[in-house]
């Protein structure tokens, strides 16, 4: 049997239309786009971005993302946290005690994303 390849949900929270314009400018790929559903592509990893707010799960819900250089997606979440135009969270790359170097983003859904390098 293959196994099957399942695209993560991600929730927008109450504003869609902010959360799809953070996605893009932290350098995701929009496809398909309908309806309050879109998908977001980086590479070889993609998730659906759906029009959804519920607080308690968007805060219990936790994304792994691998980026080839942690260091230029730190620079440009530092950018976009910055601005101001978007409310998230971030911390810059630290090393964890799990033996991985990562980035720890909450989205402006707050949905905390943790990114790390590819090996």
């Amino acid at each position: 049997m293959k196994a099957i390849k399942l695209r993560p949900f991600i929730p927008s929270g109450e504003d869609y239309e902010l959360a799809m314009r953070f996605f893009e400018e932290l350098g995701f790929e929009k496809g398909y786009s309908d309806s309050g559903l879109s998908i977001f592509r980086s590479g070889e990893q993609e998730f659906f971005l759906q029009n959804y707010h519920n607080q308690e799960m968007q805060h219990n819900l936790m994304v792994e993302l691998e980026v080839e250089n942690l260091d230029d997606c730190w620079q440009q979440i530092d950018v976009i946290a910055k601005s101001g135009l978007y409310p998230i969270r971030a911390k810059e790359p630290m090393d964890y005690p799990w033996g991985k170097r990562e980035v720890h983003l909450v989205d402006p859904a707050g949905v905390c994303w943790h990114i790390s390098q590819t090996k």
